[in-house]
């Protein structure tokens, strides 16, 4: 299986950064599995980003300017014969409205994680970055039917644009925190999103042991549902995502004259 691993920004990473998640993404496959990994262009939301990082509020508005950029390279990873396309980041941009102009899987890692948690046990808290990522979040969540199954949403409060990879203990230490406090709460799993950080820095694994409560790792989750989908040859489907064939990745960025 050829799977497109793709990025929410512009924004490349670093060499050493892509072959970390080129090894972290083959431990969570198949052997026959490969990934590329895949960034958008910039059709004009990149600005808008880096305001946004800038004063840590990152309350979803670069997630829906990167829309018609995301789509477009799901429409050329089709071309280009992926099976699937994995959206990198945890608040599934791009997502809904790439399964409207491709017929491959696209996964999301949050709606996936979200399913999966709810197999495992009956309420489950979300751990997030920043607090700016709470209202956005909880927006998917209800977006998402998943409402019921959330005991609690809590914060880190940790984010950086450069290398995380310093953080690592200060990360280790307020997730255990605030896990913690939902796990006092009543969640019976915990699921905690920003890619950048989980599993980058600090790994589900670590957690578990600690806090006693499955560590949901959203990155596993969306590589085995994209094997999945693609072993079983199945997909969205057309009813809920109505689709037409043609789509020129090209015209999504292209004003009509």
């Amino acid at each position: 299986m050829r799977m497109m691993f793709l990025n929410h920004s512009f924004k490349r990473h670093s060499a050493e950064l892509e072959t970390h998640i080129q090894r972290l993404l083959k431990s969570y496959a198949s052997p026959e599995t490969t990934f590329e990994l895949a960034y958008p262009e910039d059709l004009g939301g990149g600005e808008v980003l880096s305001l946004l990082e800038q004063g840590k509020t990152l309350s979803g508005l670069h997630h829906i300017l990167e829309t018609p950029a995301l789509v477009k390279k799901a429409i050329e990873a089709e071309q280009l014969r992926f099976d699937a396309v994995i959206q990198s980041n945890t608040f599934d941009p791009g997502v809904e409205a790439s399964r409207l102009a491709v017929r491959i899987p696209v996964i999301g890692l949050l709606r996936a994680s979200l399913h999966f948690a709810a197999t495992i046990c009956d309420r489950f808290g979300l751990i997030v970055p920043l607090p700016s990522h709470m209202p956005h979040t909880m927006r998917l969540v209800q977006s998402y039917g998943m409402t019921r199954f959330v005991s609690g949403i809590k914060t880190v409060d940790l984010y950086d644009t450069g290398d995380l990879s310093g953080y690592h203990d200060l990360v280790v230490e307020r997730t255990l925190a605030v896990g913690q406090e939902l796990v006092e709460q009543g969640a019976q799993a915990i699921i905690p999103l920003g890619g950048k950080i989980y599993p980058y820095v600090v790994t589900p694994e670590e957690l578990a042991p600690k806090l006693g409560v499955p560590i949901i790792n959203t990155k596993a989750v969306g590589v085995s549902y994209a094997e999945l989908m693609v072993r079983c040859r199945i997909t969205h489907s057309q009813r809920a995502y109505p689709w037409s064939a043609g789509l020129n990745p090209e015209k999504v960025s292209m004003r009509q004259q």
